[in-house]
C-alpha cells in the first residue's frame, strides 16, 4: 500500500498537512476517509468551504484555494506507528512542496507530528514562528477521532481561527 496523491497546486491560501494517511484513506486514494475523521466536518463548519465536502470531493478543495498532502507518505492504522526518523524525513519533504508551491499557510494537523518534524519541541496548536519562504506555519490539533481532546466544535473553533487570517 502506498501513500495517496496530494491534492496541490499553485495560488494555495492553506495547504493542510496531515501526519500520513490512514489505512482506510490509503484504500481509497482519499484523505481524511475514515468517517471518524472530523477534518471535512471541521472544513466546513470553520468556514474554510461553504458545505461539508465527503472525501471523495477532495479535488474540489483546490476551488477554495485550500490542498492536502501528508507529512510522512506511509500508510498506518496509527500516527504512533511512525518513526520519528520517519517524521524527520517527512519534514524536508514537507519543505520541498512548500517551497515549490509556495502556499500562503501551511497547517499541519497535529501538534506532536509538527514538534517531530521540524524539531519544535515547544511548539503549541496555533501560529508559528517558523516560516517556509514566504510561507507561514500554523499547526492544527489532529482531526482524527482517536484525539479525545478536541471535541468537533473545538476543532472547529481552532480551524476558524485560521480561517480568520488566511
Amino acid at each position: 500500500m502506498d501513500g495517496i496523491a496530494d491534492v496541490i497546486g499553485g495560488g494555495l491560501r492553506v495547504l493542510f498537512c496531515g501526519i500520513n494517511p490512514g489505512l482506510m484513506s490509503a484504500t481509497t486514494g482519499h484523505h481524511f476517509a475514515r468517517p471518524g475523521n472530523r477534518f471535512w466536518p471541521a472544513l466546513q463548519l470553520s468556514g474554510f468551504t461553504s458545505r461539508q465536502l465527503m472525501p471523495a470531493e477532495q479535488q474540489e478543495l483546490l476551488d477554495y484555494r485550500l490542498g492536502i498532502t501528508n507529512v510522512v507518505d506511509r500508510p498506518s492504522a496509527k500516527a504512533a506507528e511512525l518513526t520519528r526518523a520517519e517524521l524527520v524525513a517527512g519534514g524536508e519533504n514537507l519543505t520541498a512542496k512548500v517551497l515549490t508551491y509556495q502556499p500562503e499557510w501551511l497547517a499541519v494537523l497535529g501538534v506532536t507530528a509538527y514538534r517531530d518534524a521540524f524539531a519544535e519541541r515547544n511548539a503549541a496548536v496555533g501560529k508559528q514562528d517558523r516560516t517556509i519562504g514566504t510561507t507561514r506555519v500554523w499547526v492544527l490539533p489532529n482531526p482524527s477521532g482517536l484525539n479525545a481532546h478536541y471535541t468537533l466544535p473545538k476543532l472547529a473553533d481552532a480551524f476558524a481561527e485560521l480561517e480568520r487570517v488566511s
